[in-house]
């Protein structure tokens, strides 16, 4: 398996996992809208990446990584408000975990698509 197919996989599994967790949300309005939410950023991350590993040009594909990587931030931030709101009786740890490792990896992507390094500490 090579590294872009193991980004895919994993925004996959993330996207089960936000799946299987929406479904343990309190169905109040909040739980309801929240899901809703979760929902479309969690599982538009693994497909919108999909897109980027097809792209047409190297503007493009930086683009479209940059798509995945903003749902992933949204992601993240519905995560949060889930553990705080205490929205479940889920540990979310995980996922949260999960999700921000994406978006590092993400965002190291985005760079080195654009030929800019960050120097080594």
């Amino acid at each position: 398996m090579n590294n872009r197919e193991a980004i895919a996989e994993r925004l996959l599994d993330f996207a089960v996992r936000i799946i299987k967790l929406i479904d343990s949300l309190q169905k109040t309005y909040i739980g309801k809208h929240v899901s809703g939410q979760l929902a479309r950023s969690a599982t538009s991350a693994g497909s919108n990446y999909e897109e980027a590993c097809g792209a047409e040009s190297r503007a493009d594909f930086i683009h479209k990584m940059g798509v995945v990587l903003k749902e992933l931030k949204e992601s993240r931030f519905w995560l949060r408000l889930i553990q705080q709101a205490e929205l479940t009786g889920i540990d979310t740890a995980h996922i949260l975990n999960e999700c921000e490792q994406l978006c590092k990896i993400i965002a190291q992507g985005i760079i080195t698509a654009r030929g800019k390094h960050i120097p080594s500490k």
